[in-house]
């Protein structure tokens, strides 16, 4: 759902066939930056975990070399940005699944803002703060949904977990952001909200290895519908926010 999101974000903001700069800050193991390489696209990945950049060398290895050419792997924390690059370096700034790890993200989001030449996309993923009771709520776990009323902390070691999964995949407590508190931090940086999406409206609970259903097409369509949808989406395990640098 997200890399249709972002594409479709992209294909809105820029030149059909223009070859982008992108940085991808947190990448992982380089799911979205291979995936934006092979797209065309000249990426830059940041990761400070060690085993997680190990893992996407090794997956760049196997590409061919007119992708290995156009990504660049930096091993680093993502709030360091400023020493690595210039301010304006970049066209799209992705920062996926990294702010929920962060105690204190506005610093961190006002660095990836530097770094977007005018007119370009900050892409978030975080985990969403005004829906933190429902899914324990949907389990059964009432202890656990009312305590989330009244917290920012994700934790993923409660018991719904043991039918749904962990959301975080690394099996940490983590914090969520609130859409409105998120609006106005990208606004006081200079790349105030375009959009938001709703990411897993409906399938937060299917379990860790859940077999990949017959019908994955109407599944993939409900999702990419109801994320784009009031009320669905202010409901969605994940917020999708992307910001435009004035």
């Amino acid at each position: 759902m997200v890399a249709r999101q972002l594409d479709e974000q992209i294909a809105g903001r820029f030149p059909v066939g223009k070859r982008l700069r992108v940085l991808d800050v947190g990448m992982g193991q380089g799911t979205q930056a291979l995936r934006l390489a092979r797209a065309g696209h000249q990426v830059t990945g940041v990761e400070r975990d060690a085993t997680m950049i190990s893992a996407a060398r090794a997956r760049l290895a196997g590409e061919p070399e007119g992708i290995r050419e156009r990504v660049r792997l930096v091993q680093s924390d993502g709030r360091d940005t400023g020493v690595h690059f210039l301010p304006g370096s970049f066209d799209v700034v992705l920062c996926h699944g990294v702010l929920m790890y962060v105690d204190e993200p506005d610093p961190l989001l006002a660095g990836l803002a530097r770094m977007l030449a005018p007119g370009g996309l900050l892409s978030l993923l975080v985990r969403n703060g005004d829906a933190l009771a429902l899914r324990p709520g949907l389990a059964g776990d009432w202890e656990t949904a009312l305590a989330a009323f009244d917290t920012s902390a994700y934790l993923p070691h409660s018991r719904t977990d043991s039918n749904g999964g962990t959301p975080t995949r690394l099996g940490l407590d983590v914090r969520a952001d609130r859409l409105s508190d998120l609006t106005a931090t990208l606004a006081g940086i200079g790349a105030p909200l375009h959009t938001w999406y709703g990411v897993r409206v409906c399938t937060d609970t299917a379990a860790d290895g859940a077999e990949i259903p017959e019908d994955l097409e109407t599944l993939l369509a409900v999702e990419e519908r109801a994320g784009k949808t009031d009320p669905y989406r202010a409901v969605a395990a994940l917020l999708h926010l992307c910001g435009v640098r004035g």
